[in-house]
């Protein structure tokens, strides 16, 4: 059923635990007028149901006969996750009978139009109904999907209403400022004009490094959040796998002396510092006349060409059968991704581990420059100016574009004020215009279709 087939105000219902087998199973149901639901699945036991009081009975079908034995939860609108009346019904964590459960809940509730929910539903009812923003609805989906402990906490941190906070300063400080300049256009007395406008020029600096110092953390927490694209490249047989390997703490890549052993991509998620990498191995770049490694070499430069961070490892010791890989590499590399140069098997050399120029020397074998390596990874992601994850914010994408376009705003602003009285209005226009950009990040302003993206994404059942 698509999304514009179904009403926000229909009552819904879903199994809202992982699929499979566990301890517990929950299923979920919100809406108004519950009633015959409650009714149809508890049985006599209804009437002993009190709201935010945990109910332990007998889950029943439609002729009595026992479905489950669990824990029943009513909670009254509008004190619930969605703002709706919400039953949860606790029973047992099998799948079939989860299955019965829920089939029973849309069998009772058939007279109030209780239908399946769809995915994120009961986050997208919580939004509408204003029990969270559009930045913290996200935040569930990121706490779900998180994939570090750092990731995590800041997903914590953006649902109980960090980032939102942040935002609503920057809101507020844009309001004032705009009311200040409307006013300075609606008295123009002269003795007071030229300290209106320079009033409004010192407001509009403190505002623009308020959203500098926002944007840095949001930008730190889109790191956090998707993690750092990275790609390691290289002539063949320069230890690329071998360096996958030790960054791993494990094998996760095959390693041997023949040239051409890694012929397809590897992808593998590491964590450095509560920062996740999403390390690419590549095939090795040569001139080939073997089809299959042609193919692997033409999935390299795809690899290159979605990174943020390129690695290109060189044989210190020049054994290797070229000593750096063919420079088509650096035509695929995106406007704002980094590179860097890493001379493996030191070793064998006896050359120092660590940094020596725009190089890095390390050994994958030995685990020598691999901490230097790892610190300077930190520096490329900007992580190492937050040792810790407090305060960043896990941004998405859709936020980082509407922050920068709220700063485009605010410097098309200074521009106009820098004309003087003649282009107030105009500097009042886009200071309007920041703050639209930036209510599209809470939800204050959005589309229907924005809803739909974001929450078809989440999960069914939250």
């Amino acid at each position: 059923m698509s999304p514009s087939a179904v009403s926000d105000r229909d009552p819904i219902a879903a199994i809202a635990t992982a699929p499979g087998r566990g301890g517990i199973g929950v299923v979920r149901i919100s809406g108004t007028g519950l009633d015959p639901v409650i009714a149809g699945l508890l049985g006599s036991a209804a009437a002993r149901l009190a709201p935010r009081h945990a109910l332990h009975c007998r889950f029943l079908d439609d002729s009595g006969r026992v479905l489950d034995d669990g824990i029943a939860i009513f909670y009254r609108a509008p004190h619930s996750y969605t703002g709706e009346d919400v039953l949860e019904l606790q029973g047992h964590g099998g799948p079939m009978v989860q299955r019965m459960v829920l089939a029973r809940c849309l069998q009772a509730g058939v007279s109030i139009g209780l239908r399946p929910a769809q995915p994120g539903e009961f986050t997208r009812r919580a939004f509408l109904n204003d029990r969270l923003d559009l930045a913290q609805a996200e935040a569930v989906a990121d706490l779900i999907d998180a994939s570090s402990e750092a990731a995590a906490r800041s997903a914590s941190r953006s649902l109980a209403g960090e980032f939102s906070a942040a935002l609503a300063e920057l809101a507020a400080g844009l309001t004032g400022l705009r009311a200040h300049v409307e006013a300075t256009i609606d008295f123009p007395e002269e003795d007071v004009e030229d300290l209106g406008i320079a009033e409004a020029r010192g407001g509009l600096d403190r505002l623009a490094a308020a959203l500098d110092e926002v944007v840095r953390r949001a930008r730190l927490g889109a790191v956090l959040r998707d993690g750092l694209q990275l790609a390691l490249i290289g002539a063949p047989n320069v230890g690329k796998s071998s360096l996958l390997n030790a960054l791993a703490g494990r094998e996760v890549a095959i390693v041997t002396a023949h040239p051409g052993t890694t012929r397809d991509r590897i992808e593998r998620c590491i964590d450095i510092g509560g920062l996740v990498l999403n390390v690419v191995d590549t095939a090795g770049l040569r001139a080939t006349e073997d089809e299959v490694e042609r193919i692997g070499i033409e999935r390299t430069l795809e690899a290159v060409a979605q990174s943020d961070l390129v690695i290109e490892l060189i044989d210190a010791s020049g054994a290797g059968p070229m000593g750096a890989a063919p420079p088509a590499w650096r035509q695929r590399l995106g406007r704002n991704a980094g590179e860097l140069t890493v001379l493996n098997k030191i070793d064998l050399t006896g050359q120092a581990p660590g940094r020596h120029g725009e190089r890095l020397f390390v050994s994958a074998r030995t685990g020598a420059g691999l901490d230097e390596l790892r610190a300077e990874l930190l520096r490329r992601a900007g992580w190492d100016r937050a040792p810790t994850d407090e305060g960043v914010y896990l941004a998405r994408e859709r936020h980082l574009r509407a922050l920068t376009r709220t700063g485009e705003h605010l410097h098309a602003a200074r521009a106009q004020l820098a004309a003087g009285m003649v282009q107030l209005e105009l500097a009042a226009e886009e200071l309007r215009l920041a703050g639209q950009a930036l209510a599209q990040i809470t939800g204050q302003v959005s589309a229907d279709d924005l809803l739909g993206e974001i929450f078809g994404r989440f999960c069914i059942g939250k």
